[in-house]
């Protein structure tokens, strides 16, 4: 099987922490060189030191803030210009909790900006060197709620479902070229977005977190929140050359939770 990634160069966005730095860091194994893209240059800084440079890859950081979509495609037409991009996770994080009965209008607007337009904005502008590069592919880190709508997430349930159609049809059109779409559903996994929810959970049923993550593990047959680096497995595979056949594909790493085939 082929996996390695030498002489490939990854923007993942994202990834100065959780799902987006451990996809980073399982890139880097493969023998990616990473530009780590978010909002917190600290943080970028760290995390950049944590990659595997062993086969001679080069990794680097860029800032941007998500909610000035319109600023982003600037900020990756100049690194695309520095180095050629083949491999884009897009990853973003998700719009608060609550019902969508309770959404006013700007958070879905807010929503749509940040997923979808970024998103957009990011494809749009490496495509091209893609193209050029005959190879391209373009991960997205969505949410099982793609497949069965999650309770109290109204908003993200809702973005989540555009990002998806959105990706499906990213991937009718770039097949030609052989560049493949995907998105990756993460389920339950132990990050700082699920314990603010469970958090947000347990404070609306006046129980303990304890008590609440105990009751979202139960859900799931395996009985335990995933680890970032499960979703990451997934997502490098995705990158790889041995992937190059799958295209306009939603696949859930959630421990069997979604009660969908």
């Amino acid at each position: 099987m082929q996996l390695s990634l030498e002489n490939k160069t990854a923007l993942v966005c994202g990834s100065s922490q959780g799902i987006g730095l451990a996809i980073a860091k399982e890139l880097a194994l493969l023998g990616t060189s990473c530009i780590l893209l978010a909002r917190n240059e600290a943080a970028l800084q760290e995390a950049v030191k944590t990659l595997d440079c062993s086969k001679g890859q080069k990794h680097s950081y860029a800032i941007a803030d998500f909610s000035r979509w319109e600023l982003i495609s600037d900020l990756v037409k100049q690194l695309s210009s520095e180095k050629r991009i083949q491999i884009l996770v897009n990853n973003t994080g998700g719009p608060k909790p609550g019902p969508i009965i309770e959404a006013d209008a700007t958070s879905f607007l807010a929503a749509f900006q940040q997923h979808i337009l970024v998103n957009q904005s990011l494809t749009q502008t490496l495509v091209p060197g893609m193209i050029e590069a005959g190879y391209g592919r373009i991960i997205n880190i969505v949410s099982t709620s793609v497949k069965i709508p999650l309770n109290n997430l109204g908003v993200s349930n809702t973005i989540r479902g555009a990002v998806a159609s959105w990706a499906k049809t990213m991937a009718n059109e770039l097949g030609k070229h052989g560049i493949t779409v995907n998105n990756v559903l993460p389920g339950f996994t132990s990050t700082a977005r699920l314990k603010s929810l469970a958090e947000n959970l347990a404070s609306s049923k006046g129980i303990s977190v304890e008590e609440q993550e105990a009751s979202m593990t139960a859900e799931v047959p395996l009985l335990r929140f995933g680890l970032a680096e499960e979703i990451a497995s997934l997502a490098a595979f995705l990158a790889s050359p041995a992937a190059s056949y799958i295209t306009g594909t939603s696949i859930p790493v959630d421990g069997g939770r979604t009660g969908a085939i």
